[in-house]
């Protein structure tokens, strides 16, 4: 049974909430997470790079030299790929790195990251954050009262638009709204901060 604290923005303890063990209490999947990454990494490639070949540089029509007599080897053209200026062989050209991983290892992958980081202490639940309007210096505060230092992922309740705003300018801060959850941002800061709404969301898509 997983058990956490759940914390006002004055750093304070509220109550005890108990997790859903599906979701907090299993033995995390390393290399279905790494494949997730991964699959998220690569979508975000752009797949522009491009080079040309021997038919795409400009140039190079005559023949340098005559076929035979010369003392040359024999060449057709100065864009050949064994000049200098010449076309390249086997580079790289657009396309997509992206590739499809099943919904079932999804949601795997963000029960494991979310069971590693209670395991490893690295999991926050704050009650609300009660912003008037967005300030960052509000945002500031409510970290330093919590204790937490370092790159930090926030996930908010999809309709928290005053918290969205007061951490998205924090340099290391991610803020996401819970149906924006993704494996890398759970893993990729050290500390992880989830508003109760926002966990309730989380618990139940992932339950």
């Amino acid at each position: 049974m997983a058990n956490i604290e759940v914390k006002n923005t004055s750093g304070k303890k509220v109550e005890d909430l108990e997790l859903a063990p599906a979701v907090f209490d299993i033995e995390p999947n390393v290399p279905v997470m790494h494949q997730v990454v991964r699959a998220q990494r690569a979508g975000w490639r752009q797949g522009t790079h491009s080079t040309r070949t021997r038919g795409q540089v400009r140039g190079g029509g005559k023949k340098p030299w005559r076929q035979k007599g010369t003392g040359h080897a024999r060449q057709g053209t100065i864009r050949a790929p064994q000049w200098m200026g010449g076309g390249t062989v086997f580079g790289p050209h657009p396309r997509s790195y992206a590739f499809r991983v099943n919904n079932k290892e999804v949601k795997l992958s963000l029960r494991s990251a979310l069971s590693a980081k209670l395991a490893d202490g690295e999991l926050t639940i704050v009650e609300g954050f009660d912003f008037e309007e967005p300030k960052t210096k509000d945002a500031v505060a409510v970290l330093k009262a919590l204790e937490i230092e370092g790159r930090t992922t926030v996930i908010i309740a999809d309709e928290d638009v005053n918290a969205y705003k007061s951490f998205r300018n924090l340099p290391k801060v991610t803020v996401l709204p819970a149906s924006a959850m993704n494996t890398y941002d759970f893993l990729d800061n050290k500390n992880l901060v989830i508003t109760v709404e926002a966990l309730k969301r989380i618990e139940e898509v992932l339950a």
